[in-house]
């Protein structure tokens, strides 16, 4: 039996382990919608097909704020102006998309 050491430097989330949760969610957003990814969704912002187009305009613009607030509130984090949340709970604060 191995003896997990916990690395008391690394037991708080770094900016990067934000970041991919995100861009998870981000994702899992997007293939919701029956699209690959965030990537591929977006790409369908000057589609010619209407439902297609309002689906990408309303995820840009939702994934947009999501990142806005991300780094903004990681900011605080990093000026000590509010507590650093687990990736979770972050996660849970993150604005809720609206689609058309």
């Amino acid at each position: 039996m191995s003896i997990i050491k916990i690395d008391p430097v690394r037991a708080a989330p770094r900016v990067e382990d934000y970041q991919t949760a995100i861009q998870s969610m981000v994702d899992e957003t997007a293939r919701a919608q029956q699209f690959n990814d965030g990537v591929t969704l977006a790409s369908y912002v000057n589609s010619t097909v209407e439902p297609w187009a309002a689906q990408a305009q309303a995820f840009v613009a939702w994934r947009d704020i999501v990142w806005q607030y991300a780094y903004a509130e990681m900011s605080k984090v990093q000026a000590r102006e509010r507590e650093q949340p687990t990736v979770t709970a972050f996660l849970g604060e993150l604005p809720e998309i609206v689609w058309p």
